[in-house]
């Protein structure tokens, strides 16, 4: 039963920063890549960022130079800082998984999870 929890959103003002943070547990044996998704009201969900095992990223255009991402020792957390936000980043931001959760199965799975919310004001 794997499961992703993130924390740390919030409401912020405009140019404020918030950092992100997603844990992945259960029955794991790898985790090839971790990343950030976002869904606004009304609008569909979109890829903020991704980083694979081996260290690749890739960014929206719309947050480049402002959010990083990056992954924690462990391997198994993924953080997202995010510096000065926008009114237009307000959304729930979904942490995504790809994970492998066997030794002898090497088929690789999405896991999402539930969500934080991140409100910018202006």
């Amino acid at each position: 039963q794997v499961q992703l929890v993130e924390s740390g959103g919030g409401l912020v003002q405009a140019g404020g920063s918030l950092r992100l943070s997603c844990v992945a547990s259960g029955s794991i044996f790898s985790i090839s890549a971790m990343g950030w998704y976002r869904q606004a009201p009304g609008k569909e969900r979109e890829l903020v960022a991704v980083i694979t095992n081996g260290g690749r990223t890739n960014y929206a255009d719309s947050v480049k130079g402002r959010f990083t991402i990056s992954r924690g020792n462990a391997k198994n957390t993924v953080y997202l800082q995010m510096n000065t936000l926008k009114p237009e980043d307000t959304a729930l931001y979904y942490c995504n998984a790809v994970l492998r959760l066997s030794t002898w199965n090497t088929r690789e799975s999405d896991y999402w999870g539930q969500g934080t919310q991140v409100t910018v004001s202006s």
